[in-house]
């Protein structure tokens, strides 16, 4: 990605990526300060988001006009083609017009004389293969901005630094556990965490500090915190809660065709997965059993990274660190021996799921209770024929 400063004295900018957040976000701080480098009142921005190949021409002949408009009232001018839509894979830009279109563009602006004039592109995904993209990577700086998933190891440590970051401009401090809760509860989700932020920056008031009691008072549960709900009641052995919140997520079923009892289960092994990893690092002495998340933080970033496979799944070192530092407060609930028949209890419950045809709620309620009990053993579900 270009630096900032390459960014301000290029004539030509492209921030693109998959976070629509993220690429709004750094746009608009472009455009306002160049356009507080050249005050006046020339600056245009043209809105190109559009569904159809005659719109995406009209926004490009608006394009032409304003870069060949010379500025009447200050020393520059600023075009920003803003959420443009046509640059990547979708049926607009593959159309024979648009293509043509940015093609002799893209000719265009190799010739253009960027004298008093500054052009700034934003867009979603882009097709790097096409002409237009490679004539822009040639005049300026490209920025992209790819969404983050459960799967980028580096994500957490990106978001928090984005969560400090904001909360810093809201002149606010905050500590490490409640930014490792907000994480969990909110997920790879740059505009929420950015509204979050927000959200607890007024519920602090005066106080300088958000803790982690902030976080679980206001921030809003969605898909990703319910789901971290139930593998931590599981983690704390707490039956009455662990119920409550299997409940919440079989009732948001009804309504959410995304969710299963399949997607639930794999939910719960991952928790007891991440379990079963502490307690081997533990014993491993990799890690000592720590109450303070900044410490565990320090702990985890000594493990050696080829003591794990590079299998995402088997690797506990690209799991979110907080969902880790409780995974090692909630082993120690548990013996090994209990979590590896955890391990064959939930193999069961999915057989059962796949092949009983019996209710998939009975059979998960039944599962999460044997897990948390703590009476003997009970016997191993029979196996489906």
């Amino acid at each position: 990605m270009a630096s900032d400063d390459a960014t301000l004295k290029s004539p030509v900018a492209l921030v693109c990526g998959d976070d629509d957040f993220s690429v709004k976000q750094r746009a608009r701080q472009i455009f306002q300060q160049w356009c507080a480098e050249w005050p006046g009142l020339d600056h245009e921005i043209i809105d190109a988001s559009v569904t159809q190949g005659g719109e995406a021409l009209a926004a490009l002949r608006k394009l032409r006009e304003a870069l060949q408009t010379l500025p009447f009232f200050g020393s520059g001018k600023v075009v920003w083609l803003q959420n443009c839509s046509f640059l990547g894979d979708e049926r607009t830009a593959n159309s024979q017009a648009v293509t043509e279109a940015l093609g002799a563009l893209a000719r265009e602006l190799k010739n253009f004389s960027w004298n008093g004039v500054r052009l700034l592109i934003s867009a979603g995904k882009v097709d790097k293969r096409k002409t237009f993209y490679k004539t822009l990577e040639k005049l300026g700086p490209v920025e992209n901005f790819a969404a983050w998933t459960m799967e980028d190891r580096n994500w957490s440590s990106e978001a928090e630094n984005m969560v400090r970051l904001r909360m810093r401009a809201l002149k606010k401090q905050v500590t490490h556990e409640a930014v490792g809760r907000l994480l969990a509860l909110v997920g790879p989700n740059a505009r929420q965490l950015h509204s979050e932020v927000e959200k607890l920056a007024l519920y602090a008031g005066d106080r300088p500090v958000i803790q982690v009691e902030d976080v679980e008072a206001v921030v809003s549960r969605n898909k990703h915190s319910r789901a971290f709900a139930l593998g931590d009641a599981l983690g704390a052995r707490d039956l009455p809660r662990l119920l409550r919140a299997l409940d919440d997520e079989l009732w948001e079923m009804q309504t959410d065709r995304q969710q299963s009892e399949i997607g639930l289960l794999y939910g719960l092994i991952s928790k007891v997965r991440g379990m079963i990893f502490l307690r081997e690092m533990l014993d491993e002495g990799w890690i000592k059993a720590e109450s303070d998340y900044p410490r565990f933080k320090v702990q985890l970033e000594r493990v050696p990274a080829d003591a794990f496979p590079e299998d995402k799944r088997f690797n506990p070192l690209a799991m979110n660190p907080y969902v880790l530092f409780k995974a090692q407060e909630h082993a120690r609930n548990y013996t090994q021996q209990e979590l590896i028949r955890a391990m064959e209890i939930l193999l069961q419950c999915n057989q059962r799921l796949v092949f009983s045809g019996l209710d998939e709620a009975m059979v998960l309620q039944q599962s999460v209770v044997q897990i948390v009990s703590r009476s003997a053993e009970s016997p191993p579900h029979p196996q489906p024929r």
